[in-house]
């Protein structure tokens, strides 16, 4: 790496083509900070929106880092950190806000707090591809909705990579996972990872097949990614008094319409989640990483990572996430 980084930035907002490559002089962390060498860092959904500038914060100024996940070796440690030290292994848990920290790039520097080892057997790509997807699916069907045994579960946008650790955890608790595509080229790999069942919505109708399914119950608890006109669908596929948990926002622009008459006569609960409200509460965090370490430790927990890109090939990485086509997590490894 030496002492002249490449980082990532974008100096405006836009498409994945104002992504740039600079090398900058290498910083120093700050207190409470520690400073990963990086060996790979994990795309996600939300890294686009912010690029776009369309997601739940803005960069204060420009140009911005970006990024929330990375896994590398602590190469130095700020004031006041006794937690981590020089040498050890870690990757990124999402527990800051990108206003402040990116991790795109062969230097981050993140906080102290958000960073934990992963397991010995796991290489860089699969420790940068944990703690986003897994928390985020904990969160929600854990942690929230209290999963268990024979609750029928969907997962909406299910190839993503928080969709496939859903349908682990689904798994895990004995509970049935329906996984929802739009297509029918990705509903043999969610088969093979686990989905129990897979509606394939541009030809079948997901309401009608979810109660099929669920002997005409519906599903106790939906995993939804995708919000707007969609969410009237799920409100019909559900079961009274399950809850819907909305943690993104991939349906068309032009608003959310509330199911209202659905959620009065099934008594539902429309919940809007993010991760942050698991990783910023150190409470609710312990269990949760306790919960990611015990699964991966037994096996009912294992990342699945689509594709490979390199740091210079940034930008074709970003598209490739654009245009839908991945199975898991797109890893970008840092030489």
């Amino acid at each position: 790496m030496g002492t002249m980084p490449k980082i990532v930035r974008f100096y405006e907002y836009g498409g994945a083509e104002v992504l740039q490559i600079h090398e900058e002089a290498l910083r120093a962390p700050g207190p409470g900070e520690v400073r990963l060498a990086v060996e790979a860092f994990g795309l996600n959904r939300s890294e686009v929106s912010f690029r776009e500038g369309k997601y739940l914060e803005q960069p204060d100024q420009l140009p911005s880092t970006l990024g929330y996940e990375a896994s590398g070796v602590v190469d130095a440690v700020g004031a006041g950190v006794t937690e981590v030290s020089v040498g050890d292994r870690v990757s990124t848990i999402p527990a800051f806000s990108m206003k402040q920290y990116g991790v795109y790039g062969e230097s981050a520097i993140v906080p102290a707090t958000a960073v934990a080892a992963y397991p010995n057997g796991l290489s860089a790509q699969q420790g940068t591809a944990i703690w986003m997807s897994y928390l985020t699916a904990y969160g929600a069907l854990v942690e929230y909705g209290q999963i268990k045994a024979g609750d029928v579960v969907v997962i909406t946008a299910a190839s993503s990579s928080v969709g496939y650790s859903a349908i682990q955890i689904v798994k895990a608790a004995g509970a049935v996972a329906i996984a929802t595509t739009r297509g029918r080229a990705k509903r043999q790999t969610l088969l093979d990872h686990g989905a129990d069942y897979v509606i394939v919505t541009e030809e079948e109708d997901l309401a009608d097949r979810v109660m099929a399914i669920s002997g005409g119950r519906g599903a106790n608890l939906i995993f939804d990614a995708v919000a707007g006109p969609l969410l009237k669908t799920l409100a019909k596929a559900a079961a009274p008094g399950a809850t819907i948990f909305v943690y993104g926002a991939l349906g068309p622009e032009g608003g959310t319409p509330f199911p209202l008459f659905a959620a009065l006569k099934k008594g539902l609960r429309v919940q809007g989640y993010t991760l942050f409200e698991i990783t910023s509460n150190p409470v609710k965090l312990a269990p949760a990483k306790r919960y990611v370490y015990d699964g991966l430790a037994a096996g009912r927990l294992a990342p699945v990572i689509d594709r490979v890109f390199t740091l210079d090939q940034i930008v074709a990485a970003h598209r490739y996430m654009e245009s839908n086509q991945q199975n898991g997590k797109i890893v970008v490894t840092v030489p």
